[in-house]
């Protein structure tokens, strides 16, 4: 038995009494914590399970995930993941892989990213294609054009964007929000059109479901100027604004 248990947006805190009352009757716990910073306590989660937590590497999940799924085959085993479980694409393969060996599935939800964004005023049917930027060195310098295209296309289409942006977790490395503005206007494909320049606004929303979560709204070359402390981040540019979204996010500027 394989089930994945989603560990919500910041700490121990957030999880679930479903995720914990599975968790607590499991053979076996693991956390991988490189999908998403998670600034919750191992060992205050270890104590209120009662079990002692292993940590998984990305290797361990995504390049070779036999080990854990050979384990699952005969254990009743819990996967921790920051968020929610299945936000990040990643583990869709780890699940299919699981089902084609005949090994029982399940999931517990939680919290993401995708619900918290509605605390910036964006209503959420307003949201297009969501897209990661990636870190430079990944892409040989250059950003790749689907990043650029997409976030073009919801602006065509009076969508919201949410930019997602790149972590090296082995690395303890968050691409800050400055950064990811940065790429974006250094891109190639940008120099031909208005969809992304220093006098777009954007919201810069940090710590998603902490106690103190950070929410910006202004002119990229405004916010370039700031220092938005600790992560996560991610930007969110607008697209078409309903004026209920108008008047929520002023007061954010």
């Amino acid at each position: 038995m394989l089930t994945l248990i989603g560990l919500g947006l910041y700490s121990e805190k957030d999880l679930t009494l479903r995720g914990l009352e599975r968790a607590r009757i499991a053979d076996k716990v693991y956390v991988e914590l490189y999908t998403s910073k998670w600034y919750g306590n191992l060992e205050k989660l270890e104590k209120l399970i009662g079990k002692k937590i292993e940590l998984l590497s990305r290797k361990d999940l995504e390049e070779d995930s036999s080990i854990i799924l050979k384990e699952a085959e005969y254990k009743d085993l819990i996967i921790f993941v920051p968020g929610d479980p299945l936000v990040a694409t990643t583990h869709m393969s780890l699940i299919t892989d699981a089902k084609k060996g005949g090994i029982d599935v399940e999931i517990i939800h939680n919290a993401s990213i995708y619900s918290a964004i509605a605390e910036v005023g964006f209503h959420i049917y307003s949201f297009g294609a969501t897209v990661t930027i990636p870190f430079p060195e990944k892409t040989g310098g250059k950003l790749p054009k689907s990043v650029y295209e997409t976030l073009k296309m919801n602006r065509m289409n009076g969508f919201h964007t949410l930019l997602l942006l790149d972590v090296i977790a082995e690395e303890n490395k968050h691409m800050t929000p400055n950064e990811g503005m940065k790429i974006l206007l250094k891109t190639e494909e940008r120099m031909n059109d208005e969809i992304f320049t220093e006098d777009t606004e954007i919201v810069v929303f940090v710590r998603a479901g902490s106690e103190k979560p950070l929410i910006v709204y202004g002119k990229v070359k405004d916010l370039l100027k700031k220092d938005f402390g600790k992560p996560p981040f991610v930007i969110i540019v607008p697209g078409q604004m309903h004026f209920t979204e108008k008047e929520y996010l002023e007061q954010f500027r």
